[in-house]
């Protein structure tokens, strides 16, 4: 029996893991919950799944759903606060922990399951982007397991050897490609994007997903933190990574080789695929989804992707190169101008003009520890928000 701390409960890969587990009662266990502020949502997990622990971002939160879940007959403590997350994210009960809170406030709690050596299913692409080269030194240090959960590092993870350990050059692996959908916007006119608005934006063609991560696919940023992704947790160089758009999501991401090979990872576009590989792996157990049906699609589709139409793609590949902590501030830029655009208060093509210019107002600096990628992000955040002035005036 696998014990599980699901940190990020409520959310869409939450709400997926949730689904897997729920078919395999004799392998998995849930041990803990996390849910922020979505208190319904996880009151009805907890009945469910009854976990020992369940933690909500606000102390009133917790106390209300102490009440209800009493008065449902279930023992489940409530926590709240950061400091409740990295509790239940080390718990020495537990052996793996769904990595799922979207941004940045997925990276502590993370990092308190990498510290206390647990296998990490990996669905927070931030915790990498913010602090690629520390993360993976504490992996290691630790003896921690990460498992990718992107369908995209899923993907290249699965069509990697066994024995890979980082070393493409050995493998002889040449190239990672990842694919794209292209999102709601791939052939959009562009002078039409500067009136797209948010419930536009989140109305992804193939997949399902949280309205912050819908946007980022809409303009591509979600493929630029998986480029950045995909270089620590594979050892690729910048140039060894290239992006596909293939519109019907199908092959989720391929590897090529220096003999001429590319192996390939397809399946529906269903995130429950790559949550079951991880959540059994190295073994294979059912996730729910409908096998591929090759002939109904009929056609596969590949483009490069637009660089003019995607500034945010090319954006990353820039902070990319530039090292140090450029990534962070990306990352912090974009979701100051992606928050601002769900609420109204920022246009579209805004987005990308904020995150150019807090990259631009940032000199690139070196990240010796935790502390000095959390004050690049506090200072990012800091810009970000007051280029959205010139915004709303």
């Amino acid at each position: 029996m696998k014990k599980l701390t699901v940190l990020g409960a409520t959310g869409s890969i939450g709400v997926s893991t949730l689904d897997v587990v729920a078919r395999h009662p004799d392998r998995f266990e849930i041990v803990a919950l996390t849910g922020n502020s979505r208190v319904e949502v996880l009151y009805e997990q907890c009945l469910r799944h009854r976990p020992r622990y369940a933690v909500v971002g606000r102390e009133e939160d917790a106390a209300s759903l102490t009440t209800r879940l009493r008065e449902a007959g279930l023992a489940t403590e409530m926590l709240a606060g950061p400091a409740a997350l990295e509790f239940v994210a080390a718990l020495p009960e537990v052996d793996a922990v769904m990595a799922a809170i979207v941004g940045a406030a997925g990276l502590q709690p993370t990092l308190a399951a990498v510290h206390a050596g647990k296998q990490v299913l990996l669905a927070n692409k931030e915790a990498l982007v913010m602090a690629g080269h520390l993360f993976m030194a504490e992996v290691e240090a630790h003896g921690a397991v990460l498992l990718p959960i992107d369908s995209e590092h899923n993907a290249v993870f699965q069509s990697l050897p066994a024995d890979y350990a980082g070393q493409p050059a050995r493998a002889g692996v040449s190239k990672i490609l990842l694919t794209a959908s292209g999102g709601p916007f791939r052939d959009v006119p562009l002078e039409r994007l500067k009136s797209v608005t948010p419930e536009e934006a989140c109305a992804h063609p193939n997949w399902s997903m949280g309205r912050k991560i819908s946007v980022d696919s809409a303009t591509m940023m979600n493929k630029g933190l998986e480029v950045i992704e995909a270089h620590w947790l594979f050892g690729v160089a910048a140039e060894q990574i290239e992006v596909v758009v293939h519109p019907q999501s199908v092959i989720h991401s391929l590897v090529q080789y220096v003999d001429g090979s590319v192996l390939a990872e397809l399946g529906n576009p269903d995130m429950r695929t790559p949550i079951a590989h991880a959540l059994a792996w190295p073994e294979r157990i059912d996730s729910g989804v409908a096998p591929l049906d090759l002939p109904a699609i009929a056609r596969l589709d590949f483009e490069q992707p637009d660089f003019a139409r995607f500034p945010c793609l090319a954006l990353a590949y820039r902070a990319l190169a530039a090292g140090g902590d450029a990534a962070a501030v990306l990352n912090a830029a974009n979701e100051v101008a992606v928050e601002a655009f769900l609420a109204g208060r920022l246009p579209y093509l805004g987005i990308s003009e904020v995150i150019a210019a807090t990259l631009d107002a940032m000199p690139v600096e070196e990240m010796p520890d935790l502390a000095a990628i959390l004050a690049a992000d506090a200072q990012a955040r800091a810009i970000a928000s007051e280029m959205l002035l010139r915004y709303e005036r």
